[in-house]
């Protein structure tokens, strides 16, 4: 309150009368610079804040201007994009277009080809109509052709029974009796000539020395040729190989096809047979069973199955590397096999193989010299016999049956020609032909390459086997004994014990037919039957 007072005495003046002009002035000055003041601040705060809010506008604008920027390029971009899918779906549509009026034609087509078709089996159906009734006229035709010979049949055996005084068992029984009579008499002529046979030993002594002495003077050829060795480890070994009552050596004869020839020679079995791969599978026979001490039938048929796979290989490795040494590649597998067979096979007693590879070498030699294809005429000369592989198993000369072979595995026109001309059946038309006909007969004509005598008596073996093979139920048959013998293996299922009689006889007339030969052959029928079972 004090303040106050003194404060409005001031207003009023010091003398306190007070000067109220003064006072007022003072109070309007104070109120004027204090608004000034207000004014000023105003102004500066005015100021601030516009300056504030253009830079803010200023932003905004650039800010807008961006995002007008930004709009206005991704639009580009999207019509762009618009546009590119526009003609990609266009383009489509064409193809789409395009691919169905493709379709539509083929189908046209089609149907046209469909309504041709069903026109055609219209047709036939129509031509098979009339060729089923024809037909059917036909058999109601053939019945009654065939009524009337079964009846023209019963009335001839009614007639023959009436004129025989006899019936169809009687005439059998009849036929039976014949037979029977004159396989008696068969039996007492050769009883008879094994008598006089014994009776003329004495005579034949002579000969038969003289015989011998003359086979000893070609032992050295026979035994390289038609007979193989086999040592054993002891004498014991031998009674072994023979078996039980011979059941060992009688099946290893059996399953190989060989003859076993067991004498006093020490430590020694001898396999005679004509055919080496045969000679050969029971040569390993016998050494694997020595070796393996087991010797039963079912051991040896084992061992012979294993051995003769052995030698399917071997032939196969043989054939290769006749094809490698001839620098001939490019050969079908089957010819490969079909060569090494050659290894086992020769020819007036050459070996087919060798022959073959000195066939190519001269072919090949020769061509260089006259210009020709030396890779022909090689290949030519490797494959000229081919066919003596199989030539006794198919019909047909060795040429022709080299020539089918050539076809059927799409050998070179060329190397086939080859092959058909180098005997002279056609005329060669090329130089490679020449040439390879030319060393052929280098090869078989040089000096001690071919004796004739084995290959007749080869020849003459295998044709006695393809007598005793061309009766029905015969599963396999061995020429041996130098040809002087044929065991011939019936099917049991197929012939009974009575037919074996009756087709020793009729191998027996056949071969007196149809084959040159020395002395006698004895034909030995064998029929066999086995039953396996196993226990458990």
């Amino acid at each position: 309150m004090k303040f106050s007072m003194n404060c409005f005495d001031f207003l009023l003046g010091a003398d306190g009368n007070g000067n109220i002009g003064w006072a007022i002035g003072l109070v309007l000055a104070v109120i004027l610079c204090l608004g000034g003041g207000i004014g000023i601040g105003i102004l500066i705060y005015k100021s601030y804040t516009k300056k504030t809010v253009g830079g803010v506008k200023e932003e905004c604008e650039r800010m807008k201007k961006e995002a007008r920027d930004e709009s206005k390029t991704y639009l580009k971009e999207v019509k762009e994009e618009q546009n590119r899918l526009r003609k990609e779906l266009d383009n489509q549509s064409r193809e789409q277009k395009a691919e169905i009026a493709r379709n539509e034609q083929r189908v046209a087509q089609r149907e046209d080809q469909l309504i041709k078709r069903e026109m055609a089996i219209d047709k036939k159906s129509d031509l098979i109509d009339e060729k089923k009734k024809q037909l059917e006229s036909k058999e109601r035709e053939l019945d009654e052709i065939e009524q009337e010979l079964q009846n023209a049949h019963a009335n001839m055996l009614s007639e023959l029974e009436k004129v025989a005084k006899l019936s169809q068992d009687e005439a059998k029984q009849i036929l039976m009796d014949e037979l029977l009579d004159e396989a008696k008499k068969d039996a007492v002529v050769k009883v008879k000539e094994i008598e006089q046979k014994a009776k003329d030993e004495a005579d034949k002594k002579a000969k038969n020395i003289i015989g011998l002495a003359i086979q000893r003077c070609s032992a050295d050829h026979a035994s390289e040729i038609a007979v193989s060795v086999v040592e054993l480890p002891n004498e014991d070994m031998k009674g072994r190989l023979i078996g039980r009552v011979g059941r060992n050596i009688r099946a290893i004869e059996n399953s190989t096809g060989v003859d076993l020839i067991i004498d006093d020679t020490p430590d020694v079995v001898t396999v005679s047979g004509f055919d080496p791969v045969r000679r050969e599978i029971a040569k390993l026979t016998i050494e694997r069973l020595v070796s393996d001490g087991r010797i039963h039938p079912a051991k040896i048929e084992e061992t012979v199955e294993k051995v003769k796979r052995e030698i399917e290989q071997q032939m196969k490795e043989a054939g290769e590397n006749a094809a490698f040494e001839a620098n001939v590649y490019g050969l079908h597998p089957e010819i490969i096999k079909l060569l090494g067979r050659l290894k086992y096979r020769t020819s007036y007693g050459q070996n087919v193989l060798k022959h073959s590879l000195e066939v190519s070498y001269l072919a090949g030699m020769m061509a260089a010299e006259l210009g020709a294809d030396v890779k022909i005429a090689k290949r030519a000369g490797l494959l000229h016999d081919i066919g003596k592989a199989v030539d006794h198993e198919v019909e047909g000369t060795h040429v022709t049956i080299g020539v089918e072979i050539a076809k059927k595995f799409k050998e070179q026109r060329s190397v086939i020609h080859a092959i058909e001309a180098h005997h002279g059946d056609v005329e060669p038309q090329t130089l490679e032909a020449i040439i390879v006909q030319a060393a052929d007969s280098i090869s078989g004509a040089r000096p001690g390459a071919r004796r004739e005598s084995l290959e007749n008596y080869v020849k003459r073996l295998e044709k006695l086997e393809g007598v005793a093979n061309s009766f029905d139920g015969v599963e396999q048959s061995y020429a041996i004994q130098a040809g002087r013998e044929i065991r011939v293996i019936v099917k049991p299922e197929v012939v009974n014990d009575e037919a074996t009689t009756f087709m020793a006889k009729e191998i027996a007339k056949k071969i007196e037919a149809e084959l040159e030969y020395p002395g006698q052959i004895k034909v030995n029928v064998i029929r066999e039957v086995r039953q396996v079972e196993y226990a458990k």
